[in-house]
C-alpha cells in the first residue's frame, strides 16, 4: 500500500470532498487559483479538527498559493502561540482574496496579543486587499479599541473604495453601538 505524507493526505481529503459545481462557480468568479476543490468552510474546519496544530504544516499549506483550500486551512492549523508578529504581518500582506483574509483574521490573527500592531502595519497600504485585511482584523478587535479604530474606519469609508467601504460601514456601526 502506498505511503503518503501529511500534505498528500490532506490533498486526498480535499479531492474526496470536492464539489465540482462550487469549484466551477469559484473559477468563473475570476479568482486566480490553479486548483479549486469547491469545499465549503464546515468541510475545511472538519479537516482542520483532525489535524494536530503545526507551524510547519500550516506554513506548507500557506505556501500552496495555487490551491484555495490550502490557504483557507493554513490559519486553522497554525498554533497561535507559535505565530510571531512578523509572520502574522507577512501572512496578512499575502492574502489573495477577501475570503482568505476573513478566515485568517477570524481563525488566527484576532487571537494574538499583537493583532492591533499587525493591522496597523497594513492600514495605509496602497493595496486595497491589504487594507481590507487590516480592517477585517480590526473588526475582530473593535470591542477593545473602538475609539482608536474609529478615525481609521471613517477615513477609509470616506475614500469610497468598493472593497473596503461596506466593511468600514459595519465597523462604524459597531463602534456607534459600543460607544453609545
Amino acid at each position: 500500500m502506498a505511503q503518503f505524507n501529511q500534505m498528500q493526505e490532506i490533498k486526498r481529503r480535499f479531492f474526496a470532498l470536492r464539489n465540482g459545481i462550487v469549484a466551477d462557480t469559484i473559477r468563473k468568479g475570476g479568482l486566480g487559483y490553479k486548483m479549486v476543490f469547491g469545499l465549503n468552510l464546515p468541510q475545511i474546519m472538519e479537516i482542520a479538527e483532525g489535524l494536530t496544530p503545526s507551524a510547519g504544516l500550516a506554513s506548507e499549506l500557506w505556501a500552496d498559493k495555487r490551491t484555495r483550500e490550502s490557504m483557507l486551512l493554513a490559519p486553522m492549523v497554525y498554533p497561535r502561540e507559535a505565530m510571531t508578529c512578523e509572520m502574522a504581518s507577512e501572512w496578512l500582506g499575502e492574502v489573495p482574496t477577501t475570503e482568505v483574509a476573513d478566515i485568517l483574521c477570524h481563525r488566527l490573527l484576532r487571537h494574538l496579543p499583537f493583532a492591533w500592531d499587525v493591522a496597523m502595519c497594513h492600514i495605509d497600504s496602497p493595496v486595497a486587499l491589504q487594507r481590507y485585511a487590516a480592517f477585517r482584523l480590526l473588526f475582530n478587535v473593535v470591542s477593545r479599541y473602538p475609539s482608536e479604530i474609529k478615525p481609521f474606519a471613517e477615513a477609509e469609508y470616506a475614500a469610497s473604495d468598493p472593497l473596503t467601504r461596506s466593511l468600514c460601514h459595519a465597523i462604524l456601526e459597531e463602534i456607534e453601538f459600543l460607544l453609545g
